[in-house]
């Protein structure tokens, strides 16, 4: 293995907005673009559907086989319990399966989610091209395009209000599960036993434990906000958005 793959690693660190980090996000807007623009047959999006979702589970695999091959995984961090690890698992399944569930909880949670994290990743020394760079980005830009394309490529939409209800309920008990398993585990899941070293959102919203109320009704909130203009759409038909 080359040495930029491993921890050690002595090239360039992350700069937020810097070449890198644009030329990323660029890379994600302009295939976000694509897909919506594109008239595909049936048998191509199920292609393009199949292509993105091997993608997102063979970038998964690749992350844990690589802290494995180098004697670095362990239950403490990764375990596929973060937010971000379920939205790419069950974009994946969304995508093959064209899960109407699934794809609630995709766009409503996974956008923002993702979102976030591509605003600021918490690199921290790893730039490009260390692989967390790689990860990271594919991941979180995977669930993002995905996503997008489920919504504007192929027209599905959220069911209403309930929607976006169930999506924060049962995000909150998730969340409320792991806030009692991370003592347990000794693990830092959700990111609700301490703020991650690198520079996040999370700086701004206050000490522990006000940032993970927070982060509870900041995600409630653009959850809500990522309907809102189907929401309107259907007001202004005369449908009922409920």
């Amino acid at each position: 293995m080359q040495g930029y793959l491993a921890y050690d690693y002595s090239g360039p660190p992350f700069v937020q907005w810097g070449a890198a980090h644009i030329g990323a996000l660029l890379l994600i807007a302009a295939l976000a673009l694509a897909g919506w623009r594109l008239h595909l047959s049936a048998g191509s999006r199920r292609v393009l559907r199949g292509g993105l979702a091997a993608l997102l589970l063979l970038n998964e695999l690749s992350w844990h086989a690589w802290h494995a091959w180098y004697g670095l995984w362990t239950v403490q961090d990764l375990l596929p319990l973060e937010l971000c690890n379920l939205m790419v698992l069950l974009s994946a399944w969304t995508l093959l399966r064209r899960s109407q569930a699934g794809y609630e909880f995709i766009y409503l949670l996974g956008i923002p989610a993702a979102s976030q994290v591509l605003i600021t990743p918490a690199l921290g020394p790893y730039g490009f091209p260390h692989v967390l760079f790689f990860q990271i980005f594919i991941s979180h830009g995977g669930v993002t395009l995905a996503a997008l394309y489920l919504t504007l490529g192929e027209g599905m939409r959220p069911r209403g209000w309930w929607a976006a209800r169930r999506v924060i309920g049962w995000t909150l008990l998730y969340a409320l599960g792991i806030f009692l398993l991370n003592p347990w585990l000794g693990s830092n899941y959700l990111f609700l036993a301490h703020k991650p070293p690198a520079a996040t959102l999370m700086d701004y919203l206050g000490p522990w434990p006000w940032y993970c109320l927070a982060m509870a009704a900041i995600g409630a909130a653009l959850a809500i906000l990522m309907y809102l203009p189907f929401a309107f759409k259907a007001h202004g038909d005369g449908k009922p958005s409920a």
